[in-house]
């Protein structure tokens, strides 16, 4: 009896686990393209649906760090075919990290922040633009705190959250909101300032808000973290991996999925689930990539999560667009 019942033991067991290898592989790529790759240098992506449209946006330059940086927008209707919508240019800085969302009114929003060609003051500072259709942009808007870089802007209940980290020896972040994406108030000073903390995604589910936040000092480790409004307080975990370019998103299952640069063996770009309990980052799909890669847009449309990304693989670094089937 006591054999039987081992072996039902281990049965159960090996069930038990091949339902949790199923449950982990619910993600399958369908396609991968390339959709832009016009300039010398083309990277950090975001992306969005609009009005029935696909619109994604990137810097253009001549290289990673160059002076003559450009946000452009593109745009499609089937996710196939691309065309440029719109170029926003500087004449007096690099643009660079362009984000784009929907406000609650109902127009794009984009924002970035401008590499000053002039050192001889503060060397960052975020902007803002608006449209109606994503072709015509209105005049910049400055926010936030110069040399804070306001990397990310979500949306919850009509109020804009973001989180900015600092330039130059202050080694924090802070955390700003804004009523209506044009003036934005500090909400925390420093809201973390160990490991040169900097590039985030915030993500909301009902009102608990969560936070993917990258590292580069000492630890250089990604942590998550976890508030209530009115979310002046925070708790921290170490996910153990270095992540860079970070984005995360919860599916309508409840799930957390991120899409990160990640550092172990060869870079490259991978989504990842994330479990907000443990605090803990697994890898479940790498994306074809590389070298200078990462920063991507998420959109979760018609059951295929729509990923946007930069990659120097096959070359220079170039747009691409992955389609990921969520199985239900």
């Amino acid at each position: 009896m006591a054999v039987a019942g081992s072996l039902c033991v281990m049965v159960v067991l090996a069930s038990m686990t091949t339902n949790a290898q199923e449950k982990e592989n619910t993600m399958k790529l369908i396609e991968t393209r390339k959709i832009w790759g016009k300039a010398a240098h083309n990277a950090f992506t975001d992306l969005v649906r609009f009005h029935d449209r696909w619109f994604c946006v990137f810097r253009e330059g001549k290289g990673h760090t160059a002076p003559d940086g450009a946000l452009r927008v593109i745009t499609s209707t089937d996710g196939d075919k691309w065309k440029s919508a719109a170029l926003i240019t500087s004449p007096n800085s690099d643009l660079r990290d362009p984000k784009i969302t929907v406000t609650p009114d109902g127009q794009l929003m984009l924002c970035g922040t401008a590499g000053l060609h002039d050192k001889s003051k503060p060397m960052y500072q975020s902007l803002v633009w608006f449209s109606k259709d994503g072709r015509t942009w209105s005049d910049k808007r400055e926010v936030g705190d110069p040399d804070f870089w306001l990397w990310r802007v979500t949306w919850h209940m009509g109020k804009a959250y973001g989180i900015g980290y600092a330039c130059g020896k202050n080694q924090s972040v802070r955390l700003y909101s804004s009523n209506d994406g044009k003036k934005f108030d500090t909400l925390v000073d420093c809201l973390f300032n160990i490991g040169r903390p900097n590039e985030s995604s915030l993500v909301f589910d009902g009102d608990t808000a969560y936070c993917l936040l990258r590292r580069d000092g000492k630890p250089n480790t990604g942590l998550l973290g976890v508030s209530h409004p009115p979310y002046t307080k925070w708790e921290w975990k170490d996910t153990g991996t270095r992540v860079g370019g970070p984005h995360m998103i919860r599916l309508p299952n409840g799930r957390f999925v991120a899409v990160v640069r990640l550092y172990d063996g060869r870079q490259r770009t991978s989504l990842c689930w994330i479990d907000p309990q443990a605090g803990k980052l697994t890898e479940f799909l790498k994306l074809p990539s590389g070298g200078d890669t990462s920063y991507a847009g998420l959109v979760l449309h018609d059951g295929l999560l729509w990923v946007s990304y930069y990659s120097s693989h096959e070359g220079k670094t170039a747009i691409y667009l992955a389609k990921v089937k969520i199985d239900k």
